[in-house]
């Protein structure tokens, strides 16, 4: 499938940032003055400045006079001033790191907090960020590792089923018509009942054969295969358009695996969950403008996402894009209904972006 390769190439390049992220979190400890030096040096201060006073001319009647009870009071509060701004620059990133530890999800890659404030917590920040991208670097390449085992056991089920229950249900089938032909007239209309609901598990056979192991995706290829997808799931109180051009750039297998996946995946959301009667499926390539790549888009005219946690089959869609380095965003749809988003960034390193310019 190329998944693997695809994972440890992104691994490498997860590693490269990794090392980015450390030589600028080094810079920023030699630029920073450190936490416990900006305390120390203004709780120093304040001690000098108290030492210098009872040395010198200064002194403190007894009892207090309100002028001086004045002047202890101002320099208290300077320095009690001084160390809250001292410790909320000092703390602020850490407030940052944070609300980013709590909102993290390794299966929806978002920006990392910024590599900044004293030494000490520029290093931390830059510690979670290196920890975070080897954490999704290995989630992704075991999830590829997990998604590509399961592939070839759908391929083997599917083949079994096609193989095997569909051959065995169709030689059933056969043999109930030449019964057919022999039996009283009274019970003819019972084995045709019995060749209907024969033919019929023979079909519901090859149907689930055929969304196991998508074969017109490897023999026809991803245009055909996605407007294959929309037609089967056309039925009574669901219609499904599709806007797929035929001259779409080249893709990579695992790419082309991972778009009809979600496509499938978002169209049986629609069909078993949003009560919806429309639905469109479009694929179209993006222009150099936008970066480059290919964009999927599943939107449908149902009751929305609500306030339901995804499901396993918008986590499964998610561990896909994570696959191949694509973005995908479940959202509700501009109209109402929901949309299903997959952006797949061009390759780099090829003249992707600029083909699909020349696309309609």
């Amino acid at each position: 499938m190329g998944v693997v390769t695809d994972i440890r190439s992104r691994s490498r390049s997860a590693k490269l940032a990794a090392g980015a992220s450390c030589e600028q979190a080094g810079r920023s400890g030699k630029r920073n003055v450190s936490l416990f030096w900006r305390i120390f040096s203004l709780n120093a201060a304040g001690l000098v400045v108290a030492t210098a006073l009872l040395l010198g001319p200064v002194t403190v009647s007894t009892p207090v006079l309100a002028g001086e009870a004045l002047v202890l009071l101002v320099g208290l509060a300077a320095l009690l001033a001084g160390n809250a701004v001292v410790l909320r620059i000092g703390l602020t990133p850490l407030h940052r790191l944070g609300r980013a530890m709590s909102t993290a999800d390794l299966l929806v890659p978002g920006t990392r907090p910024e590599v900044s404030g004293p030494a000490e917590a520029a290093q931390l920040i830059a510690t979670y960020n290196t920890m975070l991208d080897r954490l999704q670097a290995e989630r992704a390449a075991g999830a590829g590792r997990a998604l590509e085992a399961q592939e070839r056991e759908r391929h083997r089920i599917a083949r079994e089923l096609h193989d095997e229950v569909g051959q065995t249900l169709t030689a059933v089938l056969l043999q109930l018509k030449r019964v057919a032909d022999r039996v009283p007239g009274d019970l003819r209309e019972e084995v045709t009942l019995a060749q209907e609901a024969t033919r019929a598990g023979l079909d519901e056979i090859r149907r689930i054969a055929r969304r196991l192991r998508p074969g017109v995706l490897e023999e026809l290829g991803l245009a055909s295969a996605l407007r294959s997808l929309a037609a089967e799931f056309t039925h009574h109180g669901l219609n499904v358009q599709h806007q797929i051009p035929g001259d779409l750039p080249p893709l990579a297998p695992e790419v082309e695996l991972v778009l009809y996946r979600v496509a499938q995946e978002g169209l049986t959301n629609t069909a078993r969950h949003s009560a919806a009667d429309r639905a469109a499926l479009t694929l179209r390539p993006l222009p150099p403008s936008e970066g480059g790549g290919v964009e999927l888009l599943v939107r449908d005219n149902g009751t929305g996402l609500g306030t339901a946690a995804e499901g396993a089959g918008i986590r499964g869609m998610r561990e896909r894009a994570l696959l191949i380095g694509a973005d995908i965003h479940v959202q509700p749809a501009p109209q109402g209904g929901t949309d299903v988003r997959l952006r797949i960034p061009a390759p780099p390193g090829d003249r992707f972006a600029d083909r699909t310019g020349d696309s309609p």
